[in-house]
């Protein structure tokens, strides 16, 4: 498609991608825009980053660029760093093929298909035989800024229609998270998948326990912290996914009028809403809500086994849930350790005594603890806890600003030491004998 049948201009093109396309090409190089940045700007959409297809090796793309660093074990990339931005570059990808390849030509697949290791170059057709999706094949050149499609992209978007290449469910076995990534484009994109791209996704399911648990974290967050959390949480459940996300849900999430459900629902709702105010979502408080009732129930368990405390029954229940979650994904610290504040607070604030209140709201976590009140007092429909909510509004209205670490409040004195010198109670030893 030449450049006059296309709305795709260089301004519509960052100014860090440009550089390096123009590089590319000035090297004798081909250099393409490829992907999701060439589909969202056919779409009217700001593309979030840009991504680059050349025929250049990866070390032939490091020898151009001081800024540039090679990633991957799966796909060897390039990264041309800008400050924040990165621009990723790809090579030309090929088919697989039995006949003996050159050595840096490097591709194996596990007993289920998967591809462990991908790093065999083609041509520009072959690589986009080798995308996954056939809006995500189209190629933007520098050389004459026509659009190159391969695979029917266009006519794709035209109907609407997000279609997989090649053989669905040889496609799903390579890489599983096209599962996910189906479900994601086409709540995105407004998109509907495409009969025989849909059929195979909820036999082949089960291949996401393949995954590794830090990768489904990340698509965790694309999933969820894009304007289209519920959206996506309904499609994951009706294509039989989400419960490979987080297992300790499986059997609760059948019943949208169970208290799992509700919440976890209500906690993606709540998020649109956010996003959609320019607000911000952390992800701590996501991952709270949803694992947040199988965590009490092992703690009501754990009381009647063992006879702990109510606050150290908690707290195992936390650690047990988080472990037996990071098994399908990885959770980190970062936000594992707010997630255990979040869940204690539900403890503390039904103390509710002056003092102890006070205390309560110095807590670093105390908004996220309290807001999490309010959202278990609207799942539950619960009078009590509507009313704690309540007084929790009320007292935050009537109290003084709490002084932070932050805040200009004087410090509070700090206790004289006492001066080093001898202790005149202290009795030099005897020395022993011999010394």
């Amino acid at each position: 498609m030449p450049r006059s049948e296309h709305p795709i201009s260089r301004n519509d093109i960052s100014d860090n991608a440009l550089k390096v396309l123009y590089r590319l090409h000035n090297a004798g190089f081909d250099a393409y825009l490829v992907g999701g940045c060439v589909r969202d700007i056919l779409l009217g959409l700001q593309p979030k980053d840009f991504d680059v297809a050349t025929n250049a090796k990866p070390e032939e793309i490091k020898a151009l660029f001081n800024n540039c660093r090679l990633i991957g074990r799966r796909f060897r990339l390039a990264h041309i760093v800008f400050g924040r931005d990165v621009i990723e570059v790809a090579t030309f990808r090929g088919h697989h093929s039995d006949d003996e390849a050159p050595a840096n030509n490097l591709s194996k697949q596990n007993d289920e298909g998967m591809l462990l290791r991908d790093n065999v170059y083609g041509s520009i057709e072959e690589d986009a035989q080798r995308r996954d999706f056939t809006v995500n094949a189209l190629y933007y050149s520098i050389a004459d800024f026509a659009i190159y499609d391969y695979a029917n992209g266009l006519a794709d978007l035209e109907q609407g229609l997000l279609r997989l290449i090649g053989d669905p469910e040889q496609r799903y076995r390579e890489d599983p998270v096209r599962m996910l990534r189906a479900v994601r484009f086409a709540t995105k994109l407004g998109l509907r998948i495409e009969d025989e791209t849909r059929k195979p996704i909820k036999p082949l399911s089960g291949l996401l326990d393949n995954i590794p648990a830090a990768r489904l974290f990340e698509e965790f967050l694309k999933l969820f912290l894009h304007r289209r959390a519920e959206a996506n949480f309904e499609l994951l459940l009706e294509l039989n996914l989400f419960q490979y996300l987080f297992p300790v849900l499986k059997s609760a999430l059948k019943n949208p009028d169970s208290l799992e459900y509700r919440m976890v629902r209500q906690a993606f709702v709540d998020t649109d809403v956010r996003l959609n105010e320019d607000k911000g979502v952390n992800p701590a408080y996501l991952f709270a809500a949803i694992l947040w009732y199988p965590v009490a129930a092992r703690a009501d368990e754990i009381i009647l086994e063992s006879g702990l405390s109510e606050f150290d029954a908690y707290q195992v229940a936390a650690a047990d849930a988080l472990s037996r979650q990071s098994r399908s994904i990885s959770i980190p610290k970062r936000f594992s350790l707010p997630m255990r504040d979040i869940w204690l607070l539900q403890l503390r604030l039904r103390q509710t005594h002056p003092k102890r209140a006070i205390r309560s709201l110095s807590h670093p976590k105390f908004r996220a603890g309290y807001d999490f009140l309010l959202l278990r007092a609207r799942v539950e429909e619960d009078e009590e806890l509507a009313a704690l909510g309540k007084f929790w509004t009320d007292f935050q209205q009537q109290s003084p600003p709490v002084p932070t670490a932050n805040s200009d409040a004087p410090a509070r004195p700090r206790a004289s030491r006492p001066r080093r010198g001898r202790n005149p109670r202290r009795r030099k030893p005897k020395a022993k004998q011999g010394e």
